[in-house]
């Protein structure tokens, strides 16, 4: 049988945490920011989610004393609601804060490949 969506994407998040805090814990710090901005892109369509990875990002930034960053996750975690709620997510976009909130950005194929299976 067929893994649902929703169990794709929540197994898919749950990697990329995991490997967001192993690059992390073994000094590698911009694999664990690209593990978040991976997770950040596939989470982003669902409110929960999308918040949670606002949030993990904000604890590594805090963590890294990175307050500009930490700052624009804040402001992120803030919008986050009102983006799910009205439906004007920029697709594909990282959510970090060197870059802007509303700029799209173009999907990796395989992660365009967990969220539209169907397209394939």
């Amino acid at each position: 049988m067929a893994e649902d969506r929703p169990a794709r994407i929540a197994r898919f998040l749950a990697g990329e945490y995991r490997a967001a805090r192993t690059a992390e814990q073994a000094g590698d710090i911009a694999a664990a920011w690209r593990h978040l901005e991976r997770a950040h892109v596939v989470a982003q369509a669902r409110l929960i989610p999308h918040c949670r990875s606002h949030g993990a990002m904000l604890r590594l930034a805090l963590r890294l004393r990175d307050w500009r960053e930490a700052a624009g996750q804040a402001i992120r975690l803030t919008l986050a609601p009102i983006g799910n709620l009205t439906g004007r997510l920029p697709p594909g976009n990282v959510g970090r804060a060197r870059v802007s909130a509303f700029a799209p950005m173009a999907i990796p194929p395989d992660l365009e490949a967990i969220l539209h299976p169907e397209s394939r």
